[in-house]
């Protein structure tokens, strides 16, 4: 039986669940059933899952409120589950340069949770952004789109394959 994997996610603009959405993508073409949610979805449970993904976008140091409040929220489920974060945000080349460490809070939730693994993607802030602060940024000229699909879609893959080895499966495709 195929793992069941719940992405969550957290996202202002959009850019984080277009990650997500990617994600369990890739996730279904690797043979397991993947679902990307809003992580403020009431139908954002993990207790019906066998794995989970918490994504959040960066606003200023520190992860969407949704992600953050996803995690508090679930903790004692999500401390018996395989588990992995990423982050979305840097507005520059940055995290297709060199792998970016979790925020302080992403940090401290991965250690009370035993979270096996979290990647930084590059973001996305584009013109119709909402929020004053994103509002600015675009007039600042700093805007654009960072996030590499080619690498958001390897590291699922990646997490595929280790799903397909927690269960003593064959990973498919690679």
């Amino acid at each position: 039986m195929p793992s069941n994997v719940l992405i969550a996610y957290g996202t202002k603009n959009g850019s984080t669940a277009r990650i997500a959405e990617t994600v369990a993508e890739v996730l279904r073409r690797e043979g397991c059933v993947a679902e990307a949610l809003p992580a403020r979805s009431a139908a954002a449970r993990p207790a019906s899952y066998d794995a989970v993904i918490v994504g959040g976008g960066l606003y200023a140091g520190r992860w969407h409120k949704d992600a953050r409040r996803f995690v508090r929220r679930n903790r004692r489920e999500l401390a018996d589950l395989p588990l992995w974060f990423f982050s979305s945000g840097p507005l520059d080349a940055s995290a297709s340069e060199r792998e970016i460490s979790p925020v302080r809070g992403v940090r401290r939730a991965m250690m009370r949770l035993d979270t096996r693994e979290h990647v930084t993607f590059g973001g996305c802030l584009e013109e119709g952004a909402k929020g004053y602060v994103a509002r600015m940024i675009l007039r600042s000229g700093k805007g654009g789109d960072f996030r590499d699909f080619a690498v958001i879609e390897t590291w699922a893959a990646h997490v595929a394959a280790e799903l397909a080895r927690d269960r003593g499966l064959p990973a498919k495709g690679r």
